[in-house]
């Protein structure tokens, strides 16, 4: 059993940053990536940014230069520092990994409200 669970979200000024935070756990053999994606109410969830286990990212377009991910060295910690933030970055973040545990697997966190407003 593997979970994810974000924290760190909130209310912040346009303009401001906010960092949150992924916290796996369970038995996890093997990582290919870990990351965020964001959700607004009646749209799919689009990637944020992905650290893959060579430490390459994938990123939307979007929040290039202003929101960066790491991870710590044991991949039990993944962060997404945002900067900059604008009101269209008001979203539900969601932690999602694709890793094995009992099986090769895509795992998703609960998520967490991020709002932009003044």
């Amino acid at each position: 059993q593997v979970h994810l669970v974000e924290s760190g979200g909130g209310l912040v000024q346009p303009g401001g940053s906010l960092s949150l935070s992924c916290a796996a756990s369970g038995t996890i053999f093997n990582i290919i990536h870990m990351g965020w994606y964001r959700q607004t109410p009646g749209k799919q969830p689009e990637l944020v940014e992905h650290i893959f286990s060579d430490n390459t990212k994938t990123y939307a377009d979007s929040v290039k230069g202003s929101f960066s991910s790491s991870r710590d060295n044991g991949w039990s910690t993944v962060y997404l520092q945002m900067n900059s933030l604008k009101p269209e970055d008001t979203a539900v973040y969601y932690c999602k990994a694709r890793l094995a545990s009992s099986r090769w697997a895509d795992y998703w966190g609960q998520g967490t409200q991020v709002n932009v407003s003044s």
